[in-house]
């Protein structure tokens, strides 16, 4: 049994990758000598290689071209990022430079979209599609945003009670998604989800509070794993 850190590094990273290189005895990334930000900053250190930003972006954009053309799929394609995945105002502004639309998660998130609204940097077709679970303060941030006029925020809807919840704050039509739970069984210690709507509930679901609801536009739905 190996069980050594490199070994550990080799099967879990696939380490060394590509961004990675050796001059002599140091290790480089991208061409940056590590050890000499070590020296300068000292450890532990967290940097950020915003072109490497833009670069994957760009790479999933070209994946699902290249599968929908050889599909003849002619939806479309939306690249969402996901604010929790970093908050920093400069790994944002980077991943602004490629036609982005945003997934927020937490009621924090939506104070970020208004801000970038402000600045000028997202408009009116910039999609915000409103993930995770929406306590009082997400509500009532998802529910200004609409009502200030962005028609594109588009809450998806985690259990039965957030629909009714954002009509009661929302003034005007709105568009939703459904998240939809994979029925599964959990293999691991450390399952935690509680998100989305059961296969078996979806339709009932939508019979009773969607399909005669004038106030609501259904736009898509999208499958939840419930592990890991």
């Amino acid at each position: 049994m190996k069980t050594s850190y490199s070994d550990l590094i080799n099967q879990t990273f696939y380490f060394p990758q590509e961004e990675f290189t050796l001059n002599k005895d140091n290790l480089q990334f991208h061409g940056i000598d590590l050890m000499k930000l070590v020296e300068e900053y000292g450890t532990p250190l967290k940097f950020t290689y915003l072109p490497k930003i833009s670069k994957n972006i760009r790479q999933a954009k070209l994946w699902f071209r290249n599968a929908m053309e050889k599909l003849d799929y002619d939806g479309n394609y939306y690249y969402c990022y996901c604010t929790k995945s970093s908050h920093f105002k400069f790994v944002l502004d980077e991943a602004l430079k490629n036609n982005i639309h945003i997934e927020t998660s937490s009621a924090f998130d939506i104070n970020i979209v208004e801000n970038l609204i402000e600045e000028g940097k997202i408009n009116k077709n910039t999609f915000v599609v409103c993930n995770g679970f929406k306590r009082d303060a997400y509500i009532e941030n998802i529910a200004r945003l609409i009502n200030n006029g962005h028609k594109n925020t588009i809450p998806v809807i985690d259990n039965y009670e957030e629909l009714d919840l954002l009509q009661e704050k929302i003034k005007s039509k709105i568009k939703i998604g459904i998240r939809i739970a994979a029925e599964e069984e959990p293999k691991f210690e450390f399952y935690t989800s509680r998100l989305g709507i059961g296969y078996k509930n979806i339709v009932p679901f939508y019979r009773k509070q969607i399909q005669e609801n004038k106030k609501v536009e259904l736009r898509f739905s999208y499958q939840k794993f419930t592990s890991f």
